[in-house]
């Protein structure tokens, strides 16, 4: 039998890159599949790359998860077409991209990052348990996507650094008050993933980029999937609170080896 068979689950931002992924990897174990992006364009174009992979039944709607309206419509969805909800994995994200450094980005910047990567992660795992979990003998597990840059940071992306340690630190934190009441809360905290902004980068730069990872690769979307999957299933039960890093070893070495001396 397959893992997540007859299992009811929600992935935001399911719709690119390693969101498709976490997407594919449910339903081929058997679940049944909610997503959602940002708005019905990229939400559309992710439903048709689900459907070129082999994917069907996989129910797509738009859902900014910063927007506490459009989480309770999405949720409403759920509640009509399915009755119930196993599985909640928070991928959607803002990548806090061009905002420049500390000394010149707007200050709006972090609240804006923050809105999707903090708030909008809290407020739909609050729907999960209040609509459903805590309505259900089976109570449901939670499962995050942060980032080692919450450990380790990088240059230029403060707001992006500090709302992945602020995912962190609110993993920690719900997983204790949600722990008695039968719901398990964790994290996974990726580093290097290939997606569509790869293939930007000339070979040089893909090359030492590498260099920063011990295994000297970086990980696909389907290495992410797969701690996730873990982190959901019953394999994980005894397990809530933990950040479970998957960076190619990234995070172990204090410096690269062509700078390390």
């Amino acid at each position: 039998m397959k893992r997540f068979e007859g299992k009811i689950v929600l992935v935001t931002g399911g719709n690119r890159n390693t969101g498709l992924d976490l997407v594919e990897k449910f339903v081929r174990e058997g679940a049944r599949v909610f997503m959602c992006g940002s708005s019905e364009r990229s939400t559309a174009a992710g439903a048709e790359a689900l459907k070129a992979r082999g994917l069907e039944g996989v129910v797509s709607q738009a859902c900014d998860v910063g927007n506490k309206a459009q989480v309770d419509a999405l949720f409403d969805t759920i509640e009509r077409e399915a009755g119930r909800l196993d599985i909640l994995v928070n991928n959607a994200a803002d990548q806090g991209l061009g905002l420049g450094g500390p000394l010149e980005m707007d200050p709006e910047s972090i609240l804006k990052v923050m809105n999707t990567n903090v708030k909008g992660g809290f407020q739909v795992t609050q729907a999960a348990c209040n609509r459903f979990f805590m309505k259900q003998e089976s109570r449901g597990a939670v499962v995050f996507l942060s980032s080692n840059t919450a450990m380790r940071a990088i240059r230029n992306r403060t707001a992006y650094c500090a709302s992945k340690g602020a995912i962190n630190s609110m993993v920690r934190a719900l997983a204790l008050d949600l722990a008695p009441l039968g719901i398990r809360v964790n994290c996974c905290a990726p580093g290097y993933i290939y997606t569509e902004r790869w293939d930007k980068l000339d070979e040089k730069t893909k090359a030492r980029r590498r260099l920063n990872c011990p295994l000297r690769h970086e990980a696909k979307g389907s290495d992410i999937a797969n701690v996730v999957a873990f982190l959901a299933s019953p394999e994980s039960s005894n397990m809530t609170g933990e950040i479970v890093t998957c960076d190619a070893g990234c995070s172990c070495q204090h410096m690269p080896e062509d700078v390390d001396c």
